[in-house]
């Protein structure tokens, strides 16, 4: 469902492809494509008129160097296969498949699941800075990766397209950091595991940008309210903390993406997604600066 608003605006519709929604622009034009209509250049995407005015602007002598050293050409998108989903889905499936080898399932969870003293070696003795990410990975249940798989997949399908694969990634990635981030800040001593902070990213990120765009999003809403009450309800054992610092994340680096969508402002882009980055990181600072803060 969408709002009339939303159908009126031409922009976030493909140029080519009238009923087909995207939120990546053409560098050149800065017309709104659809994944079949991009073509991956040397920076971003072009449209196929753009493309086509390119080429024709070779000279000879640039066409026949092109030829002769087999440089590849841009890549059209056929499709718009969220492929970062399908991956990130593979990756966490085989990890958790490893979970399950007798004598070798428990070492690879340990190994992989997020704890806070771990990144600190005064406390524990050990620097382990990937769980940050790898905790994402771990799952304590087929129904708990099932579920997050699943919304990661619901999800993953409309948004990735919309962003464009690298944006996808960012996202995921902040989101999952975010997440343990905020367990480091609320739940020192707890262990986490699972890819809920990064799904609740994701939730953040479909609602701003479908804000953005001039959709519905209240049955998004509805669905994110509930997923964050049961994070509170005693016996579901649900890390709220890592809900809580995903969403706001997400909702964080969606705002980001919203307020620089042209090409003028990809380097802008660039550096507010790193200082969110370095921001998360700078918080990991606190335990040392202010124990009494966190440790209790």
């Amino acid at each position: 469902m969408t709002t009339d608003d939303f159908r009126r605006n031409r922009d976030n519709f493909c140029y080519r492809h009238p009923d087909r929604q995207s939120f990546v622009l053409c560098q050149r034009c800065l017309r709104t494509i659809c994944p079949e209509c991009q073509t991956q250049g040397a920076v971003g995407v072009v449209c196929p008129e753009c493309l086509r005015e390119q080429q024709q602007a070779q000279s000879p002598a640039e066409r026949k160097a092109e030829r002769r050293w087999s440089r590849p050409r841009a890549v059209t998108v056929n499709d718009g296969r969220p492929i970062v989903t399908y991956t990130i889905i593979g990756i966490t499936a085989f990890a958790y498949l490893l979970g399950l080898i007798p004598g070798v399932g428990d070492a690879v969870k340990q190994a992989l699941l997020f704890w806070a003293p771990l990144l600190y070696p005064n406390l524990s003795g050990s620097f382990e800075p990937w769980r940050l990410l790898t905790g994402a990975l771990v799952h304590s249940s087929f129904w708990h990766i099932g579920l997050n798989m699943l919304a990661l997949w619901m999800i993953g399908r409309s948004l990735e397209p919309l962003l464009g694969r690298w944006r996808f990634i960012t996202l995921y990635a902040l989101s999952t950091l975010g997440g343990s981030v905020a367990v480091t800040l609320l739940s020192f001593g707890t262990p986490v595991v699972g890819a809920s902070g990064a799904i609740f990213g994701l939730f953040g990120a479909l609602l701003i940008i479908g804000r953005h765009l001039g959709a519905n999003i209240a049955g998004i809403a509805i669905v994110l309210g509930i997923n964050l009450v049961i994070g509170f309800i005693p016996g579901f054992n649900v890390s709220w903390q890592a809900h809580i610092g995903g969403l706001v994340v997400g909702l964080l680096v969606a705002f980001i993406f919203t307020r620089t969508r042209a090409a003028r402002q990809r380097t802008l882009q660039i550096w507010l997604l790193v200082a969110v980055g370095a921001g998360l990181i700078a918080l990991l600072f606190v335990p040392v600066f202010a124990p009494d803060l966190v440790l209790g």
